[in-house]
């Protein structure tokens, strides 16, 4: 089965595959996220962004099904995702923790075979379809060049294509990544969100992402979600929510936005702390 064709059949009663409802989560008792609703949208790049301790990670791993909620529920195909069996959750969902750690001396190709432990069983061994999904994850991630070399002995963003094809090996439709980018020179950081672009608006993909960077989530993201204290404050597009105000709001950044002039995306400048009280006229036109 090709990457891009998948076996699950959503339930006709719920458009939308991944959505919370009423989610409270936290940690040891401390709660980080109060009373959320958020629905995952289809085919499409949503970038989580917000401060640290907003609550963007323990969103996605509630999600994700890797941290029970305290109240509320997910629900995976219209179904909650704590009554799903996690093989089955697998097959339909692929996660991508913060800076994921691979064995000492596991070679690429074992890492993305890994993609495809969902499907194995007793009953089921390895097969030619799950060597077809590991050589076409690593085609798509462009990791097929170093597939018998191992994963400590790649670069940082090498060694993050290789778990994004582990991922992909999953042959899941939907996809969560808790910031994919970290610790990465930008160019690499812009290549692997080039690469998680193309997966949605070429394969059709639902991709959910938690990032850091303020301007690549403006520029790669079809919906921005901005959160603190555990909340969601602002939702919607690039265009409408990357907003001088919202950043001050969420983030307590002073700064000017405007917008880049190839694709017309905002871009935030953030203007000193002396000059945030003055006017600011940028060269180019303000949002």
């Amino acid at each position: 089965m090709p990457l891009n064709q998948y076996s699950s059949t959503p339930d006709p009663a719920d458009p939308h595959r991944l959505r919370g409802e009423a989610l409270c989560a936290g940690y040891n008792g401390r709660q980080v996220l109060a009373d959320v609703d958020f629905t995952v949208q289809d085919g499409s790049v949503t970038v989580l962004l917000g401060p640290n301790g907003s609550g963007k990670s323990t969103l996605l791993k509630t999600l994700a099904r890797t941290l029970a909620p305290d109240a509320g529920r997910v629900l995976l195909d219209g179904t909650d995702i704590h009554r799903q069996s996690t093989r089955a959750v697998a097959q339909r969902l692929g996660i991508l923790p913060q800076s994921p750690s691979a064995p000492d001396g596991l070679t690429v190709r074992e890492l993305v075979g890994l993609g495809r432990f969902p499907y194995q069983s007793l009953m089921r061994q390895w097969s030619r379809h799950d060597e077809a999904a590991v050589e076409e994850a690593m085609a798509v991630a462009d990791v097929a060049a170093f597939a018998d070399r191992p994963v400590d002995a790649l670069s940082g963003g090498q060694r993050q294509r290789c778990w994004i094809a582990m991922v992909l090996a999953q042959e899941t439709e939907l996809l969560l990544l808790d910031e994919p980018t970290t610790f990465l020179d930008l160019k690499v950081q812009v290549d692997l969100l080039e690469l998680l672009v193309s997966l949605a608006h070429q394969q059709g993909r639902t991709l959910l992402v938690v990032l850091h960077d303020l301007n690549l989530a403006a520029a790669y993201a079809d919906r921005l979600v901005m959160m603190k204290a555990g909340r969601i404050l602002h939702d919607g597009t690039p265009e409408a929510v990357f907003t001088a105000d919202n950043l001050k709001q969420v983030f307590d950044l002073d700064a000017q936005v405007i917008r880049e002039p190839l694709a017309g995306r905002p871009v935030c400048v953030p203007v000193k702390r002396a000059l945030a009280g003055s006017a600011v006229t940028p060269s180019v036109a303000t949002v």
